[in-house]
């Protein structure tokens, strides 16, 4: 008698026990063969309340601004004081830190940029050559020359006018280079460039959808 109470005792363990482990079979299957697809959808907040990071929250804007002016900065600090004292004229150290500056954005800037994107292809419009191939790397080569051309210019105005207004010798230099300010002329000569590029794209863009009458 008390081995048919232990049998009848036994059954509904066993079976809790099967149903548990089919239970957990089904969801390492679903989870093994879970895709875009067949993936429920989830809501950004929903994101955010599972993502780990500090309590204070840094804007996207200013991520994208600190890191081009940081990588910009380090091209001064390495290339133009580090080489200066080192390099004959000041046409090979232009030519070096132009170098420098497309180098640097092509193979360290951007892939920072695009590291801290959420969704593929969201930082884009922080860049101005997007392009991931050896095209890109020229292409960001010659937009690191335009680019330093601008800035160095920029220099050139900035002490012309200060020997002008204060009536200093021609040679004295109000503002010398260093990686701060340099990085924020870079910065602000960059953003300038890819505005300009969005504007003219969009323009082109317009007009490319405007009827033809």
């Amino acid at each position: 008698m008390s081995k048919k109470r232990n049998n009848r005792a036994e059954k509904p363990e066993a079976e809790g026990q099967a149903e548990y482990y089919k239970l957990k079979t089904q969801a390492v299957n679903d989870l093994v063969s879970a895709n875009e697809e067949n993936s429920p959808p989830v809501s950004e907040e929903e994101l955010r309340a599972y993502r780990s990071g500090p309590k204070m929250k840094v804007a996207d804007w200013v991520k994208m601004l600190f890191i081009k002016f940081w990588f910009a900065g380090a091209v001064c600090f390495f290339f133009i004081w580090g080489l200066g004292g080192f390099l004959g004229s000041e046409l090979d150290l232009l030519v070096v830190t132009g170098l420098a500056l497309g180098v640097v954005t092509d193979l360290m800037t951007n892939p920072v940029l695009r590291f801290f994107e959420k969704t593929k292809g969201e930082n884009a419009r922080w860049m101005m050559v997007t392009r991931k191939t050896y095209s890109g790397l020229f292409l960001n080569i010659l937009y690191g020359f335009v680019v330093l051309l601008l800035v160095y210019t920029l220099y050139n105005v900035i002490n012309i006018a200060a020997i002008r207004l204060t009536g200093a010798p021609e040679d004295r230099i109000f503002l010398g280079v260093e990686p701060v300010m340099f990085g924020l002329f870079c910065l602000g000569v960059d953003l300038a460039l890819i505005k300009m590029k969005h504007a003219i794209s969009g323009i082109i863009r317009r007009a490319a959808k405007k009827p033809i009458q």
